[in-house]
């Protein structure tokens, strides 16, 4: 019995130690099922969700972020997202105790993540939402040459005097 028990043991550690390698959305039999439904017509859920009309009519962005200014980083600008474009009467305040801007529009912080830009249209559009798509803009890589700060330019003034 105890060598029943041990083997089993051995047999689930490594396939746990395999699906963890391997990761398990990156299985074979998982991609052959995501390439099958992407095949498939978009079939609207807007019927079937019991989502408010006020959802149905709101416009959503998809975009892919960019880089934030203090990092020099990529983490977070390679998945794409969805978020709801503000309310214009969306009930803003003040809060009084702490001063932060509060909104009565429960949808403003809501934010998903998808993997490609077309998986991001195709929820969209299986929601039934209005969506536009925002293109990242692509960074100009400029070469900088240290050697030009002290290159001779005629008629370039070379001397900042700040008084």
């Amino acid at each position: 019995m105890s060598l029943l028990i041990s083997k089993t043991a051995a047999l689930s550690r490594s396939s746990l130690a395999k699906s963890a390698i391997l990761g398990v959305r990156f299985n074979s039999q998982s991609t052959k099922d995501v390439i099958h439904l992407e095949q498939l017509p978009v079939a609207s859920v807007e019927n079937l969700s019991g989502a408010p009309e006020s959802l149905l009519d709101r416009n959503v962005r998809i975009f892919q972020p960019a880089r934030t200014a203090a990092q020099q980083g990529k983490n977070g600008t390679r998945l794409w997202r969805i978020d709801f474009d503000i309310l214009e009467d969306g009930n803003r305040w003040e809060n009084p105790v702490m001063g932060w801007s509060s909104s009565s529009d429960f949808q403003q912080a809501l934010t998903m993540k998808f993997m490609s830009k077309e998986d991001a249209i195709r929820f969209a559009e299986k929601q039934g939402w209005n969506y536009y798509v925002q293109e990242p803009k692509k960074p100009k890589f400029v070469k900088k040459v240290y050697a030009e700060n002290f290159a001779y330019t005629p008629n370039k003034l070379r001397k900042f005097f700040t008084k």
